[in-house]
């Protein structure tokens, strides 16, 4: 019992840190905005890779042709 009392303040205290979803992150955009911008960015760079095997096919049909 000693030792309850110190260690739950310091739970308590260490929970009161987490960031939440609406608080300012990097660049003044809140937590949840960055991250959809980082799951955006990852998306579009994924597209990015997928497109000159596609390029690549269409030349060698016009080149068939």
């Amino acid at each position: 019992m000693r030792y309850f009392l110190p260690a739950a303040a310091l739970a308590m205290l260490a929970a009161g840190c987490s960031r939440t979803e609406n608080e300012p992150g990097p660049g003044g955009v809140t937590v949840s905005e960055a991250k959809a911008l980082d799951d955006a960015a990852e998306m579009l760079e994924s597209r990015d890779a997928a497109a000159p095997a596609a390029d690549e096919a269409a030349t060698r049909e016009e080149t068939a042709k």
